[in-house]
């Protein structure tokens, strides 16, 4: 594994060891040190610019998972900041909601095309958790089905973690797996009219395992099924929405969820979330009580607006896709030279790569911490993030990094 953690970067490791104090692990969830390479990769941030941020130690890094997912323009976006920074200077949390709650509703509405309706929160696990909350008021039914090994949040029925939950928190939670229309199917048999909502993602990008995109009419006929079993299609476009298109990931894949949960790339790095869902839903979406004390904050709804009128004018999905296209191409290209044998999954603007014949992943996170050593942020077992800030330079300079880290693996 690299070395020289603790002689680069003395900052990070003094302060998580403060930490350690006073917040237990330190650091914790999915940025915990242990859901990378511990004693490799920084654990504190400074700022950000562009495609680049800068760790506590002063190390400047290309950064390819965009604070994992919400930075589809990049750090410190001009026209986001300002847009932001008009709202702040009225206020952050009123007694009452901001107008521009209203006008990010019907921006939503009309981008995503299926909904008739939207409501806002804060975190991703806000909305899904909602979501299936609606839809068994909607049904008066309990059971949700959901992939195996999909994410979908950290409340209690959809948590990876195990500690303090019990045994009722899921008992009404089923899986089936992905691309196998069949296995849904025979829980709706076993369970017959029970089942309240499916929740999917529009591909599946399980933890520590490659990502599979649907298989040709898979999302379609989901679609059909639910529907004939009188059973809610909920859409977690939490990761990649507005990444894939403009309009969400249904488009793409030619479905219509009845709901649909945002979150990441919807205001560039300031926190909100939305569900979008169909006007038959409307009654049960107003007996299902949501609130925050900060979710009525109108600044992140401004960044909001102005993240989308940006996704949509600048054709932000299609360039994202260029340079995943580009990045895929030139580091399987390096790799070959290399004698390393590579291959990559999920959309090209959010791929995952995996080095085959490395079961254990020993070969990624010694491929991700070199790179690290090389001021390139690689995820070993996460797919990455594109955004907007990362041209043709930044694609090639990743590109060359992995080219070197390539080589001195072979070298080893």
């Amino acid at each position: 594994m690299s070395e020289g953690f603790g002689a680069s970067i003395p900052k990070s490791k003094a302060l998580f060891e403060r930490a350690r104090q006073v917040i237990p692990g330190g650091i914790y969830g999915h940025v915990q040190p242990s859901a990378t390479i511990p004693g490799v990769f920084p654990y504190f941030a400074e700022r950000g610019e562009g495609g680049y941020y800068w760790d506590v130690d002063g190390r400047k890094i290309l950064d390819l998972m965009c604070g994992y997912g919400p930075l589809i323009l990049g750090y410190h976006h001009q026209e986001i900041e300002e847009a932001a920074a008009i709202q702040r200077a009225k206020g952050l949390v009123f007694n009452h909601p901001a107008s521009l709650s209203v006008e990010l509703a019907e921006k939503l509405v009309d981008r995503v095309g299926f909904a008739d309706w939207t409501v806002f929160g804060k975190n991703g696990s806000d909305m899904t958790t909602w979501a299936i909350q609606v839809a068994r008021e909607h049904t008066k039914r309990s059971k949700i089905a959901v992939v195996s090994g999909a994410y979908h949040g950290v409340d209690a029925w959809c948590t990876p973690g195990k500690g303090g939950l019990i045994l009722e928190d899921r008992v009404h939670i089923h899986t089936f797996e992905w691309n196998n229309l069949d296995s849904l199917q025979s829980l709706f048999s076993d369970y017959a009219k029970q089942f309240a909502a499916v929740v999917v993602t529009p591909f599946h990008h399980p933890a520590f395992g490659e990502s599979e995109l649907p298989h040709e009419g898979f999302l379609d006929d989901l679609e059909q099924l639910c529907h004939r079993e009188g059973v809610l299609l909920v859409l977690d476009d939490i990761r990649a929405g507005f990444r894939l298109h403009a309009g969400g990931s249904h488009r793409p894949y030619g479905f219509e969820p009845d709901l649909s949960c945002y979150c990441k790339a919807l205001a560039n790095g300031y926190s909100i979330s939305a569900t979008a869902g169909k006007e038959e839903f409307r009654k049960a979406a107003t007996r299902v009580f949501l609130t925050g004390s900060y979710w009525n904050n109108p600044v992140p709804m401004a960044a909001s607006l102005a993240c989308l009128e940006i996704i949509a004018r600048e054709s932000v999905p299609e360039h994202l896709e260029q340079m995943g296209l580009r990045l895929q191409s030139g580091i399987s290209a390096v790799a070959k030279a290399a004698g390393v044998d590579v291959r990559w999954s999920g959309p090209p603007s959010m791929p995952y790569l995996s080095i085959r014949d490395d079961p254990n992943l020993y070969l990624i996170q010694e491929f991700a911490a070199k790179s690290l050593d090389r001021g390139v942020f690689f995820h070993p077992h996460h797919n990455w993030f594109l955004s907007q800030a990362h041209k043709e330079k930044e694609i090639d300079l990743a590109i060359e990094v992995a080219g070197d880290v390539f080589r001195s693996l072979q070298n080893g």
